[in-house]
């Protein structure tokens, strides 16, 4: 069963229960996975589909952060619940512990030695941790790595 078929069964499951916050969370997913099948004028595979959930749950994070801010906590919790919903359709995320493992083997793959390289660093880490692990906090451990 593909990701999409996941979503929409999901979606009617919530319906039936009358889970209005389900509900309402898949349908504005599904309403961006759309929105990218136009970008990318083709039908979205798993892959794109887990990025779409990956920047709508880094998009309810910013809004935490700035709702939290304004002393808006019915609106935090109203994300908060939405982030909860998007993050059971993401693959398990590392710990990281697992991060700084990966790095190392890349660092000592790639022989960087200093931040000069960084990107060569981050470009090989993001590609074997896509999906597994939130950019920033790949950015911040190699930062670590390579300044010792």
């Amino acid at each position: 069963m593909s990701l999409q078929d996941r979503l929409m069964a999901e979606m009617q499951n919530a319906m039936r229960a009358g889970d209005v916050v389900r509900r309402d969370t898949i349908r504005l997913l599904r309403a961006a996975i759309r929105n990218r099948e136009i970008e990318l004028q083709r039908d979205a595979t798993d892959e794109d589909v887990l990025e779409v959930i990956a920047r709508q749950v880094k998009q309810r994070n910013e809004s935490i952060a700035l709702f939290h801010q304004g002393g808006r906590e019915d609106l935090v919790a109203a994300e908060e619940a939405q982030k909860a919903i998007l993050e059971e359709y993401l693959p398990r995320q590392l710990a990281q512990s697992e991060i700084e493992q990966v790095v190392r083997e890349i660092v000592a793959e790639l022989r960087a030695t200093d931040m000069r390289q960084m990107g060569a660093v981050m470009r090989e880490a993001m590609s074997r941790l896509k999906g597994q692990a939130d950019g920033s906090l790949v950015n911040e451990v190699v930062r670590e790595i390579l300044s010792r």
